[in-house]
């Protein structure tokens, strides 16, 4: 409540006091720059809020219909947990997307005063969302958990539980519809703006005259804001989901309400340890100059995770009995094993963090190399950016290793959801730097449009730098975490469906784990096609407005046709995707059998888990390689309007849908067919035979 106050009281006023300090390229007079900021400010919030009106209109006939879906095959507890989750998620969007783009022209607005006042702005803008997003997520998972005892009868709390994992299911069935149709929607803005303005008129990103320009900044929104909380929202109630339906399988926890409520204490007290950070980085990352943006993000990650384990220490101490049972092999599990795997998630999402940032910021050589092979043609940084992706794997996926190999040697699968949880223990600050980065992008774009002085768009420029970096971050906080919470769902559907093992020799198995390793190629090919389908769109309109718009005539961008042609194509591309990963582990486990269903669960989740890290990696490096060569990176004769810089806007356009639809989307794919088969598990096990094969074999 108290930064939201922070950025409500930023006046919109122009500073009359400090006008003085205005530069001599400003055209205009302070107050025409100012209405024209909040002119375009309300453009872009009302695009944003039509597109989510829009969407959450299909989400709406989705819920109504997979919800009769969900009655006949697992009952009214679990539809309720579904409609409960879906509708949470729905409200995450639109919190985070209303404080987004009331906070973006406040952004803009204070750094015509100076960097420090605008960093503090989206700080601000961004820790609401974030703090705002999990209070709402445990508030309505506590309150479905209470209500359900009250007024439900069931045989046993573990039927309870697996009752309420179709909140997880609810929620990332929207946050599948949430990344897809943003995702596609953002980048159809993006590369349409970029191919007509930038490569066919010369003109710079955010330049007014662009018809896509306002859809560009209205996509930020839709895609990195609405669409990566209803991700990480998902990921929250998926692993929560899962670890109470393990914790409910124990019996020494299960006789403690405190040991019951275990998983979702460790998301509350990340609330508190968010609230905690934010206070001490105002004190110890002060924002002066340019250098300390970058430092003040990062130190807010970092501050996070250290302050997080010990509170896991003295949370698992507290909560858990000295030793109790998690089943065979598991009979003498000890308090300090689960808060170990709690830790091992927590560090291993820093660890993730910082390689992905290694990877994709031209801090260091990485990119820089790229940039360096963008001189002599646009395939070479092609081939290098791939080649970047690919390695950018290996340290990752060693880091879910160790967790997993760890977590489930000392706790079971009961270990790995608690590995994930552990990820996701700083989800709070996670989400404020993740939207601090549309926020700064959308307050260059007003910046540049609205016509203030070059020293403003200078400085929202490096906010925006750094918000690239650190959104990087979070897209390996989002991949790593789904995959443990996947593989943690996995471990609660083969106790549910009662599949004892997964051996790749039965023919059955070995099919669904075919079929579940193509699910993400084909998923990738859908959406990156329709990101080119919907920008080829944008770009004939662009194309033809614009000869009017350079020409005498100097008609003023038609902004809503683009917006519009961004919506219809977002809407209309994502149900084919969606499909494909709602439908296949019901068409496997009903129609062949658990053992089916397990092999695609297994395919989906390590090969979503290499393409979605090298996808997301590629696309960010290439994306500043290019800003990397447009500062000068590579000498004054390499900066924009230089082949170089050219090669590298190619680049830039190839890995956009690589990095913002289709790789964060895979994430979606891991989670939602695992929660899917988990909700679904015993009528999959009815519709098995004894071998678990399909029933009519």
């Amino acid at each position: 409540a108290k930064e939201w106050v922070s950025v409500a009281n930023v006046k919109i006023d122009g500073h009359p006091d400090i006008l003085a300090n205005q530069d001599s390229k400003a055209k205009q007079s302070a107050q025409d720059i100012v209405a024209e900021m909040i002119k375009i400010s309300k453009t872009i919030s009302e695009g944003a809020m039509s597109f989510l009106f829009a969407e959450y209109t299909y989400m709406a006939v989705y819920i109504v219909l997979f919800s009769i879906f969900l009655v006949f095959f697992t009952g009214v507890p679990t539809t309720i947990a579904f409609v409960v989750g879906a509708v949470t998620s729905i409200m995450c969007g639109w919190i985070g997307m209303r404080i987004a783009v009331f906070t973006n022209v406040r952004t803009t607005h204070q750094c015509w005063k100076n960097l420090s006042a605008g960093f503090d702005v989206a700080i601000q803008g961004g820790c609401v969302m974030g703090l705002s997003l999990v209070s709402l997520g445990v508030l309505a998972l506590f309150a479905l958990v209470e209500i359900f005892r009250a007024y439900f009868d069931f045989a046993s709390s573990e039927t309870m539980y697996e009752a309420i994992a179709g909140y997880g299911l609810g929620g990332s069935s929207i946050a599948l519809f949430g990344r897809v149709g943003g995702g596609i929607y953002t980048k159809a803005a993006d590369v349409g703006a970029d191919l007509s303005g930038k490569n066919d008129y010369g003109l710079d990103e955010d330049d007014y005259r662009n018809p896509a320009c306002i859809a560009d900044n209205v996509g930020d929104n839709v895609g990195d804001i609405a669409g990566m909380g209803a991700d990480l929202f998902g990921s929250f109630a998926e692993s929560t989901c899962a670890a109470l339906v393990l914790a409910a399988s124990s019996p020494d926890l299960k006789s403690s309400w405190c040991g019951q409520m275990y998983p979702m204490l460790i998301s509350s007290v990340g609330i508190v340890v968010g609230i905690l950070t934010l206070l001490l980085q105002g004190t110890l990352y002060k924002v002066k100059d340019m250098p300390d943006v970058e430092k003040a993000l990062k130190g807010i990650l970092v501050i996070s995770t250290v302050l997080m384990t010990p509170v896991v220490i003295v949370l698992s101490k507290w909560c858990l009995p000295e030793t109790f049972s998690m089943g065979a092999g598991y009979e003498e599990v000890k308090w300090w094993y689960c808060a170990m795997s709690i830790m091992l998630g927590l560090w291993s999402g820093l660890i993730i963090g910082y390689v992905t940032e290694y990877y994709t910021s031209h801090s260091y050589t990485p990119v820089r190399e790229i940039a360096e092979t963008q001189k002599q043609s646009a395939a070479t940084g092609i081939i290098y950016g791939l080649a970047l992706g690919y390695l950018s794997c290996i340290i990752p996926v060693i880091c879910l290793g160790v967790t997993i190999l760890v977590s489930h040697t000392l706790c079971g699968m009961f270990g790995v959801a608690l590995g994930a949880l552990g990820m996701l223990g700083t989800m709070t600050m996670g989400l404020t730097i993740d939207a601090y980065g549309p926020i700064s992008d959308n307050a260059g774009g007003i910046a540049e449009m609205s016509g203030l002085p070059e020293t403003v768009r200078g400085l929202t420029d490096c906010l925006d730098a750094a918000g690239n970096t650190t959104a990087a971050i979070g897209k390996g906080f989002a991949i790593g975490s789904a995959a443990l919470v996947s593989l943690a769902l996995f471990g609660a559907f083969t106790v549910r469906a009662k599949v004892t093992s997964v051996d790749i020799l039965n023919p059955w198995v070995f099919t669904g784990l075919l079929f579940g390793a193509m699910m993400p190629y084909a998923f990738a090919a859908w959406t990156m096609k329709s990101v080119g389908t919907a920008a080829n769109d944008m770009v004939k309109e662009c194309l033809e407005q614009f000869p009017k718009i350079m020409g005498p005539e100097k008609m003023a961008p038609d902004y809503e046709k683009c917006i519009r042609i961004s919506t219809e194509a977002s809407l209309r591309e994502m149900l084919a995707p969606g499909a494909l990963v709602i439908l296949s582990p019901l068409v496997a486990g009903l129609g062949f059998g658990k053992n089916c269903c397990a092999g695609l669960l297994s395919g989906a989740l390590v090969s979503s888990v290499q393409l979605a890290i090298s996808m997301s990696n590629t696309g960010g490096a290439w994306d500043n390689s290019k800003k990397y060569i447009s500062a000068g990176g590579l000498g004054k004769e390499f900066v924009k309007g230089s082949e170089a810089h050219k090669n590298s806007v190619t680049g830039d356009t190839v890995g956009d849908p690589l990095k913002d639809t289709s790789g964060p989307a895979l994430n979606i794919v891991m989670k939602l067919t695992a929660i899917i088969s988990l909700v679904f598990g015993t009528a999959i096990a009815e519709f098995s035979n004894a071998e678990g094969g399909p029933f009519w074999a």
